[in-house]
């Protein structure tokens, strides 16, 4: 009964002690990735005469954003190649592709997986876009639940 209890109190120390080095070993794997690059990103936005322009910056990585629902798209219509305005303010990932954006001043950008488009242009003239080197977009849109921060951070000018 001896031997038991003490083989009880050594495998007991044992877990004890490997379970802490697990517990320090998740918080700095934790620290680590918060400490990752940002993502990339790219956001549309509405001046105030009505056109469209966009600011490049990026999105924090391992932040919550405030969302309640996605869709998957692989489809695209001529329509949407056309100027129009983002129908809500939403997170656009592109998972296959290479897409290229252009406001209204003719400025454009390059969207494709890695980089992040905050559709935020949701009045006056919109933005259009062209496929690049390929006839395939596939992409997740995430609309950011109302009045929330959507988390983009521009580039210092």
């Amino acid at each position: 009964m001896k031997n038991l209890l003490k083989g009880f109190i050594l495998i007991a120390a044992f877990m004890s002690a490997t379970n802490n080095y697990a517990q320090d070993h998740k918080k700095v794997s934790v620290k680590a990735l918060e400490e990752a690059a940002d993502i990339p990103a790219y956001r549309l936005i509405n001046k105030a005469d009505g056109s469209s322009s966009f600011e490049k910056g990026s999105i924090p990585s391992l932040k919550h954003m405030n969302t309640a629902s996605f869709w998957y798209s692989n489809k695209t219509e001529e329509w949407e190649k056309n100027a129009h305005t983002a129908p809500r303010k939403q997170y656009v990932i592109t998972v296959k592709g290479k897409i290229k954006f252009k406001v209204s001043d003719g400025s454009t950008f390059i969207i494709e997986p890695g980089v992040v488009l905050l559709a935020e242009d949701l009045k006056g003239k919109g933005h259009s876009w062209d496929m690049v080197d390929s006839d395939v977009w596939e992409r997740l849109y995430i609309p950011i639940t109302e009045n929330s921060d959507d988390l983009f951070k521009p580039d210092s000018k």
